[in-house]
């Protein structure tokens, strides 16, 4: 292999650079042990450094043949040999893996989920997102960023299952089997994980339209573990499994770790506040709630679906409505009609934005007893949603009103919309249509009478 041709500074993945540096690494050490295992990682990297060098020196000679002078050709390499770094494109242990000085100043990016201790430069990380953005956009696809727990499964600790739960250990499926299956024992971890319905169908049909990555606040010996559950054949996900020690600020999510331009990023979370800085690329996703320990944990008295012994519905559940929502934005974004020809200027962040504007188009809202006395309804969250799906928000009623919501029947503002048969709906309305980016039927949540 030519490392000048194939080199991590030529790749467009985070998975070709991953191979490349374990191929190399690999490849170096037992050329310079002539088959003797060498346990000082120093040495092989620079080994891998000087290699690189031969080869690129090689390389640079062959592109100027056409040189009347010798001195001109020499002049070239020991040029070359200068300007490679800096910047430097990346470190791992410290050590830059094009030129081999070491690292001073402590820049760049974690990205150890790639390789491990990998360090990228600002510069690096800005090509190849670069590289991979165009790359993908041609293939006519986006990246898609999923949240785990909540999101796509739920997980609990053995020792925390109800007593109306106890059934359940009996009803586990084979981990030889996985693609069949949805509820798995890992003893390993001590605990019961049961995937969302539809997962696999979901994951199968996204795969066509995004590059998908796990994201998840989890350890990562838990993020490997789910990850081999949803995609055992290493087809979805590869190496592009992010998990709490790869973040880089506390208690954050953030797409710094992420290889790919955040104008073409989806992101599923049920956690909204761990996207900070990115919620214009989010899509917030009902939590999964099956077992009683995750309905304890958000303050939930009522009984989990696996005390019910039922489940979401695979046609209509959180995930399945979620695909076509996913669809609808692929859709749009790859539209020439809408965006023109140009497609590295378009950002999925507007595409986004347009479909939620039409959820509610038309509708005008008028809020009773939602918000706290003094409370400036403009700044409540309900109101921002409204406004965000297309709705009209006013605080006073008039003949163009078409939605009062309340908790309450006996208020005057409730009283008039039912005199003048207006919708009066519960604040869930607004909760479960921006949940699933569809306006949902009134009657389902209409405000009920006062006993």
């Amino acid at each position: 292999m030519s490392l000048a041709a194939d080199s991590p500074l030529q790749s467009s993945s985070s998975d070709d650079f991953a191979a490349l540096l374990d191929a190399e690494l690999d490849t170096v050490s037992s050329d310079a042990s002539g088959g003797q295992e060498d346990d000082d990682e120093d040495f092989n990297i620079e080994s891998f450094r000087i290699k690189k060098r031969k080869v690129d020196e090689l390389e640079n000679v062959e592109d100027l043949q056409g040189s009347t002078s010798v001195g001109a050709l020499q002049q070239e390499l020991d040029t070359s040999k200068e300007d490679i770094c800096p910047p430097h494109p990346g470190f791992i242990r410290e050590m830059c893996i094009r030129c081999g000085q070491r690292q001073e100043d402590g820049s760049g990016v974690a990205f150890g989920y790639i390789h491990k201790d990998l360090k990228l430069g600002m510069e690096e990380i800005a090509r190849l997102r670069g590289a991979d953005h165009k790359k993908l956009l041609h293939g006519r696809k986006l990246y898609l960023v999923l949240d785990l727990d909540h999101t796509l499964l739920n997980s609990t600790r053995l020792i925390d299952l109800s007593p109306e739960e106890e059934y359940l250990k009996g009803q586990t499926d084979s981990l030889n089997d996985v693609l069949n299956g949805s509820l798995f024992r890992l003893d390993s971890m001590t605990m019961l994980t049961k995937l969302r319905p539809f997962v696999h169908t979901f994951l199968k049909e996204a795969s066509s339209m995004f590059e998908m990555y796990v994201y998840t606040m989890a350890e990562r010996s838990y993020a490997l573990e789910i990850a081999k559950l949803l995609d055992p054949g290493g087809v979805y996900f590869s190496s592009r499994v992010i998990s709490q020690d790869n973040c880089t600020q506390r208690h954050q999510k953030g797409l710094d770790v992420v290889l790919g331009a955040e104008s073409a990023v989806v992101i599923l979370d049920d956690t909204e506040i761990v996207w900070q800085k990115h919620r214009e690329n989010l899509i917030l996703m009902e939590r999964y709630h099956y077992f009683s320990s995750s309905c304890r944990q958000f303050g939930f008295s009522a009984k989990s679906l696996s005390e019910l012994k039922r489940d979401e519905c695979e046609s209509e559940g959180a995930l399945a409505t979620v695909l076509k929502v996913l669809k609808r934005i692929h859709e749009m974004f790859f539209n020439e009609l809408v965006f023109g020809a140009d497609l590295e200027s378009r950002d999925v962040r507007q595409v986004m934005k347009a479909i939620r504007q039409d959820v509610l188009k038309g509708c005008k809202i008028v809020f009773s007893r939602v918000f706290p006395t003094k409370f400036h309804a403009e700044n409540h969250q309900l109101w921002k949603i409204a406004e965000q799906l297309g709705a009209t928000c006013s605080t006073e009623l008039d003949s163009s009103v078409t939605h009062v919501v309340s908790t309450d029947t006996g208020t005057e503002k409730a009283r008039w919309a039912v005199q003048h048969k207006k919708h009066l709906v519960h604040p869930q309305w607004i909760e479960a249509t921006n949940y699933f980016w569809e306006r949902q039927s009134e009657e389902n949540f209409a405000v009920k009478k006062n006993k």
